[in-house]
């Protein structure tokens, strides 16, 4: 019986697990899952805070209960520390309990980290990255418990621009602060993202283009965004300026990295190490238009990775 150990309980770790299940049902199958929300999708969190999506739990793809009748073990709130290669055993951590996890087969589906530019003040109350569950819910309540009028968006990518949209449902006037000069830079030619900034100011969102933050700082209950040429005052500010992948103890384990610190991998999203997989936001993607390894960090690729 093949001990397969998945570390990361989101699109690709789960991705993986249900493959396996359907290729080696006698595999031992367990899910190291660091917070408390297995197979969640992330990518809906704005379409919850915005009020399309009522109820948080539909946003999971699958529910535990309907996971582990798949024969899937799933450890939540289990965090890895450490990788052993040679002895095929991973350090984890429960409520302040460690404990050695054995492995036949590891795959690593650590995930991404939000961007944290250099700007003062970044731990300022009211100043929000998003990415996990946890995320969600602080900026949920900080939406419910104060009087939130206005909001400004760091960054300009699709987190960003879902995110203006879901402040602006409720009925948040909204400003997005693009540093690149172009909305959607990385994922869309200039021209459709030229339409889609002018489709969110028809919207009632203000789009800033060329805008670098210094500063965050509370001023009269407020919060002021200050930059070169900029000074808004706002109620909630929202960082969305991209991902970089989680690949910390891959990399003390000794799996090679390559293009922005990404897990590096073959076809068979195999490590340069024996026995150890990797996919999802912490691996490096073949780009079959450039005909070289990218950095692409999405929800529909970590799946087909993990699969």
């Amino acid at each position: 019986m093949t001990r397969l150990l998945i570390i990361g309980g989101s699109d690709a770790g789960i991705s993986a697990a249900l493959a396996v299940r359907e290729t080696d049902p006698r595999a031992e199958v367990k899910v190291l899952v660091a917070d408390a929300f297995p197979n969640y999708s992330i990518c809906g969190i704005p379409f919850f805070l915005s009020g399309e999506v009522s109820d948080w739990h539909s946003l999971a793809h699958r529910t535990e209960n309907k996971l582990r009748a798949l024969g899937i073990s799933l450890l939540p709130s289990h965090r890895a520390l450490s990788i052993d290669p040679v002895s095929r055993k991973v350090t984890v951590e429960h409520e302040r309990h460690t404990q050695l996890l054995p492995f036949d087969r590891l795959i690593i589906a650590t995930g991404a980290v939000s961007v944290r530019p250099v700007i003062s003040g970044m731990e300022t109350p009211g100043v929000y990255c998003l990415r996990w569950m946890k995320d969600c819910f602080a900026i949920l309540q900080h939406l419910e418990t104060r009087e939130v009028r206005s909001a400004v968006i760091i960054g300009s990518g699709y987190i960003a621009v879902e995110m203006a949209d879901a402040f602006t449902r409720k009925g948040i006037f909204t400003t997005v602060l693009a540093r690149s000069g172009r909305v959607l830079r990385r994922t869309v030619d200039p021209m459709l993202g030229d339409i889609v900034a002018a489709e969110m100011e028809r919207n009632r969102v203000k789009v800033m283009k060329n805008v670098s933050v210094s500063v965050i700082e509370e001023k009269d209950d407020r919060l002021n965004v200050k930059g070169e040429g900029v000074e808004i005052s706002c109620d909630v500010v929202l960082l969305a300026t991209g991902a970089v992948p989680r690949t910390d103890i891959a990399e003390a384990a000794g799996v090679t990295t390559g293009i922005k610190g990404a897990v590096q991998v073959n076809s068979a999203m195999e490590t340069n190490l024996p026995h150890v997989f990797a996919a999802g936001d912490c691996v490096e993607t073949f780009h079959r238009l450039l005909k070289q390894p990218a950095y692409l960090p999405l929800g529909t690729i970590a799946h087909k990775q993990g699969r």
